[in-house]
């Protein structure tokens, strides 16, 4: 069965349900290609991982040698962007090609509530993946190709896990964000039962993909999607390297971590987090694991491997204490349309394609992956499907001409202290409103990647044309935007409390 007849029966179940089944109508079918002629896939995704965390972009407290290894055998994209600054919607754009908008997953899901001390209510989005959604584990598979996928899912509950959205084997994905019951076992993952007390869930999932690139069937062409649950919280350390961290954190930093505000907020200024980094360390020693592996069995020269991840480090929290991480020189975190929130270690080796060592310097984002990894399967490009993303291949054989206009919708609180907003980058030039405020903020990138000098007032042209090119693009995507809370009750209506005398 094609995958545009797959997409129709796929269309159909989901139309069923909803009432809508005038909607599915015929579409022409596509050639089934030679499978096992064709290039397999290694993708590794990683939970929370900031720009900054990996030695290949200047991180000295953390080490990550076979990260680094991945860089200069490959590409390193120095602006690889996020679609979102939380995890859920750029999880839903990598596996469509789609605008987290267009899917209507804009906040991680299931998100925060609304309430009465926010000014604003925050729009109601999906809380799943939908089903007519097509996967670029569907597009594959439709193709011939065997499809894994181990970690974290986040895209929705039972009926929605992988094994609905195309993946052949699905080992520890649901609906949770941060590991149930942390990351060593006894864990309480519905789709992972732990072998051991005291195994640990990176190890594990790393395990599991080994053996899948042992016992596949290697006559066919493989996507292995390897989403590791880490650096997400709980932050819990690494026994294997905590020791390492905890000594090095002590000879090189004397004194209490410097922190800077961030509107409501509190951002970290130092990688100095010893059981992070050993976190951290954990993702490098599996990313060393499986690329040992391919080459092992002798499938390096033919599999593409794309390391990402899927927002910014966590280093900014409410409450007046930081996160647990540091972006710097990028600014804010998780939770922010701020660099530090969007911008991502970003690495793509595609034998034959790939100059080893090479590194891009124009903007991509995380829907560019899904025509990406069709053109670099030699399938046809679907743009009804993947809508908001670009091929890089032009980019991966070392083209970095033209500009490019990226757009983020957040309209939600966080527990990053982030407050509703959107963005636009449009070549140099990035524009960030914040609804709550009541403000804008225009930088450019090029001359202060570090969003340090707002030139809003000293370049109004500039930010007038920006901000009517953010709500054209918001009207026409149909965005929901946040409203005025009837409920809202400010600081100086809220009740005195009384303290109570001991």
């Amino acid at each position: 069965m094609s995958l545009h007849r797959f997409q129709i029966t796929k269309i159909t179940k989901a139309c069923v349900s909803l009432r809508l089944c005038a909607l599915c109508i015929f579409i022409t079918t596509a050639p089934t290609l030679d499978a096992a002629k064709h290039t397999n896939f290694l993708f590794f995704l990683v939970d929370d991982m900031g720009w900054a965390d990996i030695g290949a972009n200047g991180s000295t407290f953390h080490e990550t040698p076979n990260i680094d290894r991945l860089a200069k055998s490959g590409m390193r994209f120095t602006q690889g962007y996020a679609a979102g600054s939380v995890c859920s919607p750029t999880r839903a754009s990598i596996m469509t090609g789609r605008h987290p908008v267009r899917v209507d997953i804009t906040d991680w899901i299931p998100g925060q509530s609304n309430r009465p001390a926010n000014s604003l209510l925050h729009p109601e989005d999906r809380g799943h993946l939908p089903l007519e959604e097509v996967t670029i584990a569907e597009a594959l598979k439709e193709h011939g190709y065997q499809t894994f996928f181990a970690g974290k899912w986040h895209l929705g509950d039972k009926g929605k896990w992988p094994t609905d959205q195309g993946f052949d084997i699905n080992i520890g994905g649901h609906h949770r964000g941060s590991p149930p019951g942390g990351y060593y076992g006894p864990w309480s993952n519905p789709a992972l039962k732990a072998k051991r007390k005291g195994e640990y869930l990176t190890e594990r999932l790393t395990e599991e993909s080994v053996k899948f690139l042992k016992e596949h069937d290697h006559a066919k062409p493989f996507l292995l999607y390897l989403s590791y649950y880490n650096i997400h919280t709980p932050i819990q350390a690494y026994k294997k390297h905590i020791d390492h961290y905890e000594t090095k954190a002590t000879k090189a930093f004397e004194g209490k971590t410097p922190s800077e505000p961030e509107h409501d907020g509190t951002n970290r200024l130092r990688q100095d987090n010893a059981a992070l980094a050993s976190m951290v360390a954990a993702v490098d020693d599996s990313v060393g694991t499986l690329l040992a592996e391919l080459k092992k069995l002798k499938l390096d020269e033919n599999t593409v491997v794309i390391f990402f991840s899927d927002n910014g480090g966590l280093s900014t929290l409410g409450r007046g204490r930081p996160g647990p991480g540091c972006n710097l020189p990028l600014r804010a975190g998780k939770g922010w349309l701020y660099e530090g929130g969007v911008r991502e270690p970003t690495i793509i080796r595609a034998p034959g394609v790939t100059q080893p060592g090479s590194v891009s310097h124009k903007p991509m984002v995380s829907m560019d992956f899904f025509p990406t990894i069709l053109e670099l399967a030699d399938l046809h490009l679907q743009p009804k499907l993947h809508t908001d993303g670009q091929s890089l291949v032009a980019q991966l054989k070392g083209d970095d001409s033209g500009q490019r206009t990226f757009y983020w919708h957040y309209p939600h609180y966080h527990g990053s202290a982030w407050k509703p907003g959107g963005s636009i980058r449009d070549g140099d030039w990035k524009l960030i409103e914040f609804y709550h405020y009541k403000k804008f903020e225009l930088y450019n990138l090029a001359n202060d990647p570090g969003e340090r000098h707002n030139l809003a007032k000293a370049k109004p042209k500039k930010a007038k044309l920006l901000r009517a090119k953010l709500l054209a693009w918001q009207n026409q995507m149909r965005a929901k935007m946040p409203v005025p809370n009837p409920d809202y009750e400010s600081k100086a209506k809220r009740p005195v409390q009384k303290q109570k005398t001991k």
